[in-house]
């Protein structure tokens, strides 16, 4: 996506934003290539709040949560374990008392060790109603999504998001795993998305179908980039971002990666060593 492309998306930094009755957005200070504006960090409830993924553990982000928040924080719901979704969640914790639920823990990241670990289809009584869990693997092994009851909202973390796509990072995140939870979400039904960066997606089965266009369409380019005979991740990289923002060309290689596995798992390339060639 080109700079010209991507959505306007200003957050106020350091104040919770009304986007729904009873459910706030507090966007941290972590913007960056990954995480465009930062970190959205979603309040629910006014009497007694429910955090969906506290951001990084950074001291000036978690003291703008507590001040934004207005009353007692009685739970920590986490979409997934990557540092700047999850980071804050035992500093939270610790500060406020509040009970961490979510994605299960990852042995790579274990400065995320939720009290409970919710599974497929679990609901978490908030005060806007209650948070139904829906496993969301492909970006990461763990990722999950929650629709709120009766509000048409559905929190996506970084699985849909309207202002890129999601980087699929072999081995944890996968990209068969991806496109099955892309099918998983369009059959939920409408909702408006709430994603871990960017702004509301309000037709979100819209953008999950661009979303398998895209992937459709980045993998038909690869394909096509390996008929002239054998490639490396780079040289595809190379071959089918055109213009790619240097700083963006790790997450690229990442993404080529993903799709050569699942590429690979369908018979249609073989991998050999560092090198690519189509079957």
């Amino acid at each position: 996506m080109s700079d010209d492309e991507i959505p306007e998306f200003m957050p106020t930094y350091g104040v919770a934003e009304k986007i729904a009755e009873g459910v706030r957005r507090l966007t941290a200070r972590n913007g960056g290539p990954l995480t465009f504006r930062g970190t959205n960090c979603y309040l629910l409830g006014e009497h007694e709040v429910t955090v969906i993924d506290p951001g990084p553990d950074d001291e000036s982000h978690v003291s703008d949560l507590l001040a934004a928040v207005g009353a007692p924080i009685r739970r920590i719901v986490v979409t997934h374990d990557h540092a700047d979704h999850a980071g804050a969640a035992r500093r939270l914790s610790e500060l406020t008392g509040a009970e961490v639920i979510g994605a299960a823990p990852s042995p790579a990241r274990p400065f995320y060790t939720p009290d409970r670990v919710l599974a497929d289809g679990d609901t978490v009584a908030t005060e806007p109603g209650g948070l139904r869990a829906i496993a969301t693997p492909g970006h990461t092994a763990n990722h999950l999504c929650y629709d709120l009851a009766d509000s048409g909202l559905l929190f996506s973390g970084d699985h849909v998001m309207g202002w890129s796509t999601s980087v699929v990072v072999p081995p944890d995140g996968r990209m068969a795993d991806y496109m099955a939870s892309l099918d998983r979400l369009a059959a939920i039904g409408p909702r408006t998305y709430l994603p871990g960066h960017g702004d509301e997606v309000i037709d979100g089965l819209a953008r999950v179908a661009e979303l398998k266009r895209h992937r459709e369409a980045r993998e038909a380019a690869i394909l096509r980039a390996l008929d002239g005979g054998d490639r490396t991740v780079e040289d595809i990289v190379a071959a089918v971002y055109i213009g790619l923002d240097p700083s963006l060309a790790a997450a690229a290689a990442l993404s080529v990666a993903a799709h050569a596995d699942w590429l690979e798992e369908r018979g249609l390339v073989r991998k050999v060593a560092d090198r690519l060639s189509r079957l």
